[in-house]
């Protein structure tokens, strides 16, 4: 069973964070490979400030550094959202078998018309195919899916800052 969040859990995460690491997010949003040693000169801290930083940053989950690339350039045919309609009594176990599906990369319980919004990445129609109607269909609560499919990207930016700034 899931843990019930309260309104006090986004306050505690966000009231962990100072002013300082906020400056650090900010700075890798626009580039996540700027060294540490960069981070440290222009937010005049020590080195050891911002690794110790960044590891608590990393550890506490509040960020990830990837590197965020353009599946339509790698070659996959197909990007799109999935707004899964599912019976509420089983959707920690939908969510749990959404996880394992390695072709969606976001997942998000939501409110509004459906319940489950997932972003996805296939190679193919045929992968398209047997990601909806083989496997996330076939799923025990899945009510049924809408699909919309991404046909060209507009804007993808990741510097939106934080709620401290």
């Amino acid at each position: 069973m899931r843990k019930k969040q309260t309104p006090n859990d986004h306050e505690n995460r966000e009231t962990s964070l100072d002013a300082m690491d906020c400056e650090m997010i900010s700075l890798l949003q626009k580039d996540g490979r700027k060294p540490n040693i960069e981070i440290a000169k222009e937010l005049g801290i020590s080195e050891t400030t911002v690794r110790n930083r960044m590891k608590k940053l990393l550890d506490g989950e509040y960020i990830q550094i990837v590197a965020v690339s353009d599946p339509f350039k790698l070659g996959f045919e197909f990007a799109g959202d999935l707004y899964i309609h599912v019976e509420m009594k089983k959707i920690d176990s939908v969510v749990d078998e959404l996880k394992q599906i390695k072709e969606l990369w976001y997942i998000v319980i939501t409110t509004g018309q459906t319940n489950i919004n997932a972003e996805f990445i296939v190679k193919n129609r045929e992968d398209l195919n047997d990601l909806i109607f083989n496997r996330i269909s076939k799923i025990d609560g899945v009510l049924r899916t809408e699909v919309s499919v991404i046909m060209k990207y507009e804007k993808r930016r990741y510097d939106y800052g934080t709620p401290l700034e």
